[in-house]
């Protein structure tokens, strides 16, 4: 006798009575003698992706055990959608129900007409969130992952991809962290193009860790000129992998620290267009390590100008980075605790999932940059 297997599929309606079509789903699904609905989440409401003008929909993860095959599960579901009056148009339009298989037992699944793990489902907080619901520790066996670690990275937001724009990826975290070598490792593995800081080019930075604050907003400028210049959306290829050892935001966190308020003015004249002709990233990666341990590998490293910088002025920006990255909704975050023990493979075979295109805020959220709280 076939062992079942455990099995999550996600429910949708956004039209008519939304909440009885997915309560007759479940009971048609149940109905079937191959499979037993073990039990489903809360209904949870969202916003339509990819902002379509469309009623909001209700969403919902069930956990079936099915002795069923992935097409023959596939095939009952089309049927049990068309029974209850789903008509299938372009993609994102409106339907009465919604049925797709997120999860079959640890299965990967790569056909023409069928895809599981569900190659979006990661980027779904509304379908994450049902799952963690379920069982919040479930493995995806593509990420290789937690449910309940794939939900963190979205903030409660859900995307959408894109994958006819460039694909930034972007490293942050405070100086002396690890974010250049970190990049250039993940360049290495991926075989992608890498964006560097221009550190060593910056005429004016030396002088400025020596205490001439007269130059703290030439100093700046020259960064956010190169900046712009690297990540102009019109120079980067679409499609095309990019990983910056920076993220373009820390402009305004750094202005904010290092400029007086008369040059803070000058420079946020300046910062605003030219934030528009830059590319925003896919996915960021977060290395988050103590001011300590940051301290240490400046001295270690020994760059001459970076040795008058203080503990406490680390310890001010790993907050000012706490903070913008507690209300970022661009795109996911990859959170690492310290970029020694990252898995540079692991974390190249999560860039490849995720960088399947630009994704597009889809839950109410506005698609720009956050400014760091001042």
């Amino acid at each position: 006798m076939t062992e079942p297997t455990l099995t999550y599929i996600g429910l949708g309606s956004n039209l008519g009575n939304r909440q009885d079509h997915i309560n007759r789903a479940l009971k048609m699904l149940a109905e079937v003698s191959d499979i037993e609905v073990a039990r489903a989440s809360e209904l949870i409401e969202t916003t339509p992706l990819a902002q379509a003008q469309q009623h909001k929909y209700l969403n919902a993860v069930a956990e079936l055990r099915t002795t069923l095959s992935p097409d023959d599960l596939h095939k009952t579901l089309v049927n049990i959608e068309t029974a209850l009056g789903r008509i299938r148009q372009e993609k994102w339009s409106s339907r009465t129900i919604d049925l797709d298989i997120l999860l079959f037992g640890q299965e990967v699944i790569d056909s023409p007409h069928l895809t599981i793990p569900h190659p979006q489902m990661h980027l779904r907080s509304f379908v994450l969130k049902g799952l963690a619901a379920l069982n919040g520790d479930l493995l995806h066996p593509v990420i290789k992952e937690s449910v309940n670690e794939l939900a963190s990275r979205l903030n409660g937001c859900d995307f959408v991809s894109n994958p006819a724009l460039p694909q930034l990826v972007s490293i942050a975290g405070v100086i002396g962290v690890g974010k250049t070598t970190l990049t250039k490792k993940l360049s290495n593995h991926l075989g992608c193009d890498v964006l560097l800081e221009p550190y060593d080019t910056n005429p004016f930075m030396p002088d400025v860790y020596a205490g001439k604050k007269e130059l703290a907003l030439d100093s700046q400028l020259y960064f956010l000129t190169a900046r712009v210049e690297q990540l102009n959306h019109n120079t980067l290829k679409p499609g095309q992998i990019y990983i910056s050892d920076y993220i373009f935001d820390k402009e305004l966190i750094y202005s904010r620290e290092t400029l007086t308020p008369e040059q803070l003015t000058l420079y946020e004249k300046i910062y605003e267009p030219s934030v528009r002709k830059v590319t925003l990233p896919v996915l960021v990666i977060y290395l988050n390590d103590s001011p300590q341990n940051c301290l240490v590998r400046i001295h270690k490293r020994n760059r001459p100008y970076e040795q008058k910088i203080e503990l406490r002025f680390l310890e001010t920006l790993s907050s000012d980075y706490g903070r913008l990255f507690a209300d970022w909704k661009m795109c996911p975050v990859i959170r690492v605790p310290k970029s020694e023990d990252a898995d540079i493979q692991h974390l190249a075979e999560q860039i490849r999932c995720y960088t399947a295109g630009r994704f597009v805020v889809a839950s109410g959220a506005k698609q720009s940059r956050p400014g760091p709280p001042r």
